[in-house]
């Protein structure tokens, strides 16, 4: 039987690291989401009106939208905030 060679250890990021991370995704979900809120403004109506309801479906849509955007790689702007994030904080980037 062959021994098990070891997979070599993986530093665990830093509890600011991880911080960063998740503010600079959790910004990326809302600017998505505000930018399919502006966009679902603007779609015609159909002759069924939804009144109040519909106002408050479209902005629980856009914002869910926008989170399941930035969960599956978004734009890429997670990625430039968390870069400017971690310049912020003195680090290299």
């Amino acid at each position: 039987m062959d021994p098990i060679t070891p997979l070599p250890a993986r530093p665990l990021p830093d509890a600011a690291a991880v911080e960063r991370r998740g503010a600079a995704q959790e910004f990326e979900a809302v600017f998505l989401g505000e930018m399919t809120r502006f966009m679902l403004e603007q779609v015609q109506q159909g002759d069924l009106d939804g009144g109040h309801g519909e106002e408050i479906f479209r902005g629980v849509l856009a914002e869910k939208i926008g989170s399941a955007m930035a969960d599956r790689g978004g734009i890429g702007l997670a990625a430039d905030v968390e870069a400017q994030l971690r310049r912020l904080d003195g680090e290299r980037p």
